[in-house]
C-alpha cells in the first residue's frame, strides 16, 4: 500500500551541535525574557528551545529610556543588557523556566574575556541548561559585545576560552556589523563553536525632528524585524557555506514562509524575536507552515529543507 503523507506526520524535530529540539523554531534572546513573561499566552514549551535573555556576571540597569522604538520597517532598541545577573538568574529565574520543560539555552555576555569564562564556569554542570549562546555581537553596550564579535582574532580567543570553561555545546552569536561575516564564521567554528547563530541587530538610529534629539536614550540602537531580513538572509547564505557547523537563522522572521526561506539559505534552525512582539504565538504559525511547506514540497522532515536553495 502506497504510504500517504499527512500534514501531521511531517517529522520537525531538529539537533542543533547534539541538543535535540522539537522543532526548529526557537525564542531569540532578549526578546523573550526569562521564558515566562508571556504565560499564558504562549507556553515557553512551543519553542524547540527558548534563548534566555542575555545574563551577565553582575545584575544590569541597562540603558537610560527612551530604551525602544518603532520604525516603519521594524525595531530600534538599546536595552543594554538589562539582566538580574547570573547568581539571581539561576537561583530564582532559571527554575521558574525549567518547570515549563522548555530546552533552554542561556545567553551569555561579559565586559571581558573574563566574565565570560567565570560566567561559562557558573553554568557549568546546572541541571536543564541545553547549550550556551555566546553573545558578542550586542550593538548596545560601551564594553564586550559586538567589540568582540567584529574581530576574527579577538572572535577565536574568546571562543576558545569559552568553551575550555563550559560543558555544554557552544553557539557563538554574530554580528552583521562585520565587513567579513565568513571570516569571523570560519574563526569561531575553528576556535571550537558547535554552532553559530546569526545575525544580531544592525545600527540603527532614529530622531525627533521637534525636539531635535536623538529618540532613544543611548543615541543609537540595534534595528531589528522585517527590515533586516534581506540583510540577516545574505549572511547566512554566506556564513553556512563557510562552516561545516549547524547555523542558526535570524533577523526578521516573521512568518512561516520567512522561516523556509532562511532554511534554504543554510540555516538548520531559526530564531524570532520581533514576531513575538508583533503576536505572542507567532510560533505557532510559523510551525504549522513549515508543515505545510514540507508536505507541499514532499519532504518528511524539516531538516530537509536545510541548504536547498539552488544557485
Amino acid at each position: 500500500m502506497k504510504n500517504i503523507r499527512t500534514k501531521n506526520s511531517i517529522d520537525l524535530s531538529v539537533e542543533i551541535a547534539g541538543i535535540k529540539m522539537k522543532n526548529p523554531v526557537l525564542a531569540a534572546s532578549g526578546t523573550f525574557g526569562y521564558g515566562t513573561e508571556y504565560l499564558p499566552l504562549v507556553p515557553p514549551g512551543l519553542f524547540g528551545a527558548v534563548i534566555t535573555k542575555t545574563i551577565t556576571l553582575l545584575p544590569r540597569a541597562g540603558n537610560k529610556p527612551p530604551r525602544v522604538y518603532e520604525t516603519p520597517g521594524g525595531m530600534l532598541n538599546s536595552i543594554g543588557l538589562a539582566n538580574v545577573g547570573a547568581e539571581k538568574f539561576l537561583k530564582e529565574k532559571l527554575p521558574e523556566l525549567l518547570s515549563h520543560h522548555p530546552v533552554v539555552i542561556v545567553n551569555i555576555a561579559g565586559n571581558t574575556m573574563e566574565e565570560y569564562v567565570e560566567l561559562a564556569g557558573m553554568l557549568k554542570g546546572r541541571p536543564g541548561i541545553s547549550g550556551i549562546e555566546l553573545n558578542i555581537s550586542c550593538p548596545n553596550v560601551k564594553q564586550g559585545g559586538v567589540a568582540f564579535g567584529s574581530d576574527p582574532i579577538q572572535a577565536a580567543k574568546l571562543t576558545t576560552l569559552a568553551k575550555k570553561a563550559a560543558d555544554k555545546p557552544l553557539i557563538v552569536k554574530l554580528s552583521p556589523n562585520v565587513a567579513d561575516i565568513a571570516a569571523i564564521a570560519r574563526a569561531v567554528e575553528q576556535a571550537g563553536a558547535d554552532a553559530i547563530s546569526l545575525i544580531n541587530t544592525l545600527y540603527g538610529m532614529a530622531i525627533d525632528i521637534d525636539k531635535q534629539r536623538p529618540v532613544l536614550g543611548n543615541i543609537t540602537g540595534g534595528l531589528s524585524g522585517p527590515a533586516v531580513k534581506p540583510v540577516a538572509l545574505y549572511n547566512v547564505f554566506k556564513a553556512s557555506r563557510a562552516v561545516k557547523v549547524p547555523v542558526i537563522g535570524l533577523g526578521g522572521i516573521m512568518s512561516s514562509d520567512d522561516a523556509v526561506e532562511f532554511m534554504l539559505a543554510g540555516a538548520s534552525a531559526v530564531q524570532i524575536g520581533t514576531a513575538s512582539f508583533v503576536d505572542p504565538s507567532a510560533v505557532k504559525e510559523i510551525t504549522g507552515g513549515l508543515k505545510d511547506y514540507c508536505l507541499k514540497k514532499g519532504y518528511s522532515k524539516v531538516s530537509q529543507i536545510t541548504g536547498k536553495l539552488a544557485v
